[in-house]
């Protein structure tokens, strides 16, 4: 029973910050649309139009939390994304600030600075 509330609240956390949760996947390597997409369904059973996704990336990249260049592959252009330092800020302070959170939840303030 406890797998299913996992789940649940894995794709509640990847649905309200899917900004910074496609920035991690880049993070860990550089991505293209389509493998964002698989990435995002294989992880976390969340299925991205790629109308959504797009305008997103082109929004992160404009604030300058991710970079674009051209790969040509197979005879294909592909658009790959990587993370900047201005995205890895973001990741580090969402991380910052679930600890933070479990930190006073569960431990009371004891473990924050």
């Amino acid at each position: 029973m406890a797998e299913n509330f996992e789940g649940g609240i894995v794709q509640r956390i990847v649905r309200n910050f899917l900004d910074i949760q496609i920035i991690r996947l880049i993070q860990a390597k550089p991505l293209w649309g389509y493998m964002i997409l698989k990435e995002v369904k294989d992880m976390f059973g969340i299925k991205i139009r790629h109308g959504a996704l797009y305008p997103l990336l082109n929004s992160l990249e404009a604030e300058g939390f991710l970079k674009s260049r051209r790969e040509v592959k197979k005879g294909r252009i592909r658009k790959v994304y990587e993370i900047t330092p201005k995205g890895k800020q973001l990741v580090e302070s969402y991380y910052n600030v679930l600890k933070q959170q479990l930190e006073t939840t569960f431990w009371g303030r004891k473990g924050r600075k």
